[in-house]
């Protein structure tokens, strides 16, 4: 136990330099230089792109790639959509306060036009490997866009261990946490059962991955959404208060949770950023391996995660636990949300949160293990990946039965660290992303008028 606190009092140290004024505003800053070189892209943009995302569409001519634009999609959103939509949002508002949401909205909305930047790139720079498999992300676009291969090697280095942290101990840790909480499942069954069905899917690689994700994402994100939809409608009372806590609370100096006003900003985009990942560099590794023939036509879907993750889901999470009013009573993580949502659906509620947060871990561990084997192969030159996926499914045990704060420093730490080479790589490659944009968006333009004059021909 002593040696546990001493590891927590460093973790601690590392995630406040770490996490410090200068990430947080490189995180929003790179968003909002982003925003306003891509002319307010995501804004302009968002309705064509959830089109794009979820309407089948034919082959284009000359696409490559393994998967789908949906399934990458799934595949990234899968990754995404876990414990910091649920446990996440509850730490940041018990450690921040309410007003820590509005930061995660704000994050967000830039984080969009760094979503989209991310995925252009790794698309563009993306490579065909022996295996005729594709391999893109950060740590590609680094070395041969920005021509800086030491900064390549430093994100994979990152992100391959990031990936037992945030995509795995996290996630099983949670799970393992509201399974005892709610069903009195002991911890290390619940890690053995995870282990044995995240192991079963990780040997399919990407294209399993993207199977599965693509069947498991719209179900969990629907039936999590519409428990929060049911609160919140049948208790629209609450919300214009509870909106109004999480606007004064942004800006007051007298946070619930954090004191300062910089605590409220840093948990408010720090959470925001470990559940959406923009900026982090994750996303576009799924991005890099989608069927398409234009690096802005899959940007643009990827975009449109961080809208679903953030502004619908955790928006829910967020409203439900200020309208409920139980972040000061001492719960925190998944069992605040799901103590929230007793409060208006009684046990239901608990098995709501319950169900979300296993699907909703199970499926980032899934999207995780694919992110962490292509960091870890570019590292050693592919060689390796399975001796990496039999440790990282092990862990998927290790993080059930972990202490709960030790494992959030860590996955805090790491963040952090994958998103400095990331975000450099980001601001001195926006000269590409705009002119790759360009080119789409004439294209999209044409297609556009394409299609009008088809349905007139055909009236």
């Amino acid at each position: 136990m002593e040696d546990q606190g001493v590891i927590y009092e460093f973790l601690s140290w590392a995630s406040g330099i770490v996490w410090g004024p200068v990430l947080l505003v490189l995180l929003v800053g790179t968003g909002i230089y982003l925003t306003l070189r891509l002319g307010f892209l995501q804004f302009r943009t968002l309705p064509y792109a959830l089109k794009l995302a979820f309407k089948p569409s034919k082959p284009q001519k000359g696409e490559k790639g393994d998967i789908s634009h949906y399934q990458a999609l799934t595949t990234a959103l899968a990754a995404t959509i876990g414990t910091g939509n649920i446990a996440g949002v509850a730490t940041a508002v018990v450690l921040g306060g309410p007003g820590a949401v509005f930061w995660m909205w704000i994050s967000a909305l830039f984080g969009m036009a760094t979503k989209y930047a991310e995925a252009i790139l790794a698309v563009k720079y993306r490579v065909t490997g022996k295996d005729g498999k594709m391999s893109g992300g950060p740590m590609y676009y680094l070395e041969r866009g920005l021509k800086a291969k030491w900064l390549g090697v430093c994100f994979a280095i990152f992100g391959a261990v990031a990936a037992f942290g945030i995509g795995n101990m996290v996630q099983s840790n949670s799970v393992s946490d509201v399974m005892e909480t709610t069903f009195n499942v002991p911890t290390w069954v619940t890690g053995i059962i995870l282990t044995f069905f995240a192991g079963l899917v990780l040997l399919g690689g990407i294209k399993s991955i993207g199977k599965v994700t693509a069947f498991f994402v719209p179900i969990m994100a629907v039936f999590y959404i519409i428990g929060g939809l049911i609160i919140i409608v049948l208790n629209f009372d609450l919300v214009p208060q509870a909106l109004g806590t999480i606007f004064s609370d942004a800006f007051s100096a007298n946070a619930v949770g954090g004191g300062i006003l910089g605590t409220v900003i840093r948990y408010g985009v720090a959470r925001g950023v470990f559940s959406n990942e923009a900026g982090l560099g994750s996303a576009p590794i799924a991005a890099a391996a989608a069927k398409t023939d234009y690096p802005g036509r899959q940007a643009l879907v990827s975009m449109t995660q961080v809208f679903i993750d953030t502004i619908i889901v955790c928006s829910i999470t967020g409203l439900t636990i200020v309208m409920a009013g139980e972040y000061g009573g001492g719960l925190e993580g998944a069992d605040l949300t799901s103590e929230s949502f007793e409060v208006f659906l009684g046990d239901i509620g608990a098995y709501v949160v319950t169900l979300g947060l296993i699907f909703f871990a199970f499926s980032t561990i899934v999207g995780w293990s694919y992110y962490g084997e292509k960091c870890f192969g570019y590292l050693t030159g592919g060689r390796g990946i399975n001796a990496y996926k039999a440790v990282f499914v092990l862990f998927v045990l290790v993080g059930s039965v972990a202490q709960l704060d030790t494992v959030w420093k860590f996955a805090d730490v790491m963040n952090g660290l994958m998103a400095f080479p990331n975000l450099i790589g980001l601001l001195l490659l926006s000269g590409v992303v705009a002119a790759e944009t360009n080119k789409f968006l004439k294209v999209a333009k044409q297609e556009k008028a394409e299609e009008k004059r088809a349905r007139n021909s055909a009236s």
